[in-house]
C-alpha cells in the first residue's frame, strides 16, 4: 500500500530538488451533463476502464482511492501503485486530487490535481491543472520525455471518459475531447 497523500503544496512542490518537475494543464469537452461527469470521475468501475494498462481501481472511504497501473514512460516500464486523496471538495463542480505513486525501482511521483467542470450547453466543459514531481528513473529520463508520456495518458484517459458517456446528447457542433 502505498502512503496516503496529504495535500499538496504547489509551491514547495515545484522548488523540490529531488526529482524532476512536472506542470501540466487541459480542457476537455465530456458530452454529458455535469452531474453525470463527476459521477464518472468517482466511480472506481469507470475509472479502471479509461485509465490505461489500469490493473485495479478500488474506493477506500468518500475521497479516498488506491490504484495499480502497468505503464511505459519512454524506456521506463513498471507496475505503479498510486494513493489518491480528494480534498477541497465542491460536488458536482471542483475538487483537488493528490497523489502519490510509487513504482519500485522506476520511481515515484507526487503531485496534486485541480479539477473543474463548468455545465456548457449539453455538455461540461472539464480544465484542470497538475503540478508533480518524480524521482528515480522517471526523473533520469527527462522531463520532455515525462511531460510528453503524461500528455498522451491524459488524452487517451479522457477520449475512453468520452466514450462512456455515447449515446447523450451532443452540441449541434460536435463537441469532443479536445487538450490544450
Amino acid at each position: 500500500m502505498v502512503a496516503l497523500p496529504q495535500k499538496v503544496n504547489r509551491a514547495n512542490l515545484l522548488r523540490s530538488r529531488w526529482g524532476s518537475e512536472v506542470e501540466q494543464t487541459g480542457e476537455y469537452s465530456v458530452a454529458a451533463d455535469r452531474s453525470a461527469v463527476w459521477t464518472g470521475l468517482n466511480d472506481p468501475e469507470v475509472l479502471a476502464r479509461c485509465i490505461e494498462g489500469c490493473q485495479s481501481v478500488s474506493k477506500v472511504s468518500d475521497d479516498v482511492f488506491e490504484a495499480s497501473v502497468k505503464a511505459k514512460v519512454g524506456p521506463v516500464r513498471a507496475t505503479f501503485s498510486a494513493a489518491i486523496a480528494l480534498t477541497d471538495i465542491d460536488p458536482p463542480s471542483s475538487y483537488l486530487i493528490n497523489v502519490a505513486v510509487k513504482g519500485g525501482p522506476a520511481g515515484f511521483a507526487k503531485g496534486s490535481a485541480e479539477v473543474i467542470l463548468e455545465e456548457a450547453d449539453g455538455y461540461t466543459v472539464l480544465r484542470y491543472r497538475v503540478a508533480a514531481n518524480v524521482g528515480g528513473k522517471l526523473a533520469q529520463i527527462g522531463s520532455r520525455l515525462v511531460d510528453s508520456a503524461a500528455r498522451k495518458m491524459a488524452d487517451s484517459f479522457f477520449a475512453a471518459f468520452e466514450r462512456e458517456f455515447e449515446g447523450h446528447d451532443r452540441r449541434a457542433d460536435g463537441a469532443s475531447g479536445n487538450s490544450r
